[in-house]
């Protein structure tokens, strides 16, 4: 019996766990398949609108008590790198950027499980293994990228990021860099790169992931000028919006029937 996929993509919601950004609070998770020929088209589509990939799969937060996790990006347009950023790029300028197919190697595991276990031993990442690892970043049905980040004089490898190309941007799906060198400030560096790549390819935004108010773990995003964040179905500067108190204490979401119902699909008739 021949089977095919469904015309338009399936909606399912995760059960409730721990959330790792806000102590005592449970998050939960709109998701559906990244599957098929309008793959790419459904990744640009629903990125637009919130969601985030992890390998097959595209995910946005749909909690049942709060509202508080925004999809971040940065219109590169508006983008002005502070003194501060300035002096990271300089830092980091014996860096050479080198991208590669989405094909993981132990190198890059190496780098990866000492990243996790000294920043993130408690997270829920924490026991992947080898294979684990090489299906996040060879698990892609779309245009994605792993660019890496070499010294240029010893050729260590200092970082990594697992990037996707979007019709309106560069989505950062996971980074990760080596932990001793937290002087160098890594994890903007990659941010601050990632906006050069943007503009050198004429690409509007750059993806972020999420971002939560009062989560220390989220606090560098919103150092970076040019900001949006995804709220009320819409893309809003975050300049317009830092003061506004009610970020830091919205309710919970609107009910999954409604949330599906307001998603926009791409024309599955329309390739690009």
């Amino acid at each position: 019996m021949r089977h095919s996929l469904p015309l338009a993509p399936q909606f399912y919601v995760t059960a409730p766990q721990p959330c790792p950004y806000l102590e005592g609070r449970m998050e939960r998770k709109l998701f559906t398949a990244l599957q098929g020929d309008n793959a790419q088209e459904l990744n640009d589509a629903l990125s637009q609108q919130g969601f985030r990939r992890s390998q097959n799969v595209l995910y946005r937060p749909s909690c049942t008590d709060c509202n508080l996790c925004f999809s971040a990006r940065i219109d590169v347009s508006k983008f002005t790198a502070s003194r501060g950023q300035k002096r990271i790029m300089k830092k980091n300028q014996h860096l050479g950027r080198r991208p590669t197919s989405p094909w993981a190697t132990e190198e890059q595991f190496d780098l990866f499980r000492t990243y996790l276990d000294a920043r993130h031993s408690d997270g829920g990442m924490a026991d992947m293994d080898v294979f684990e690892f090489a299906a996040m970043v060879e698990e892609t049905p779309i245009r994605s990228r792993v660019i890496e980040y070499r010294d240029e004089e010893s050729d260590d490898l200092t970082a990594v990021c697992l990037t996707d190309v979007l019709e309106d941007g560069v989505s950062m799906v996971y980074s990760f860099f080596a932990p001793e060198l937290q002087k160098q400030s890594l994890g903007t560096f990659l941010i601050l790169d990632h906006i050069y790549i943007a503009r050198d390819v004429g690409l509007p935004y750059v993806y972020l992931g999420y971002w939560v108010p009062g989560s220390n773990k989220m606090d560098y995003k919103a150092r970076f000028s040019g900001l949006e964040i995804f709220t009320d179905g819409k893309w809003q500067s975050y300049d317009t919006l830092k003061d506004d108190e009610s970020l830091h204490r919205r309710g919970a979401s609107e009910s999954i029937a409604q949330q599906v119902s307001n998603i926009s699909l791409p024309d599955p008739s329309i390739r690009k």
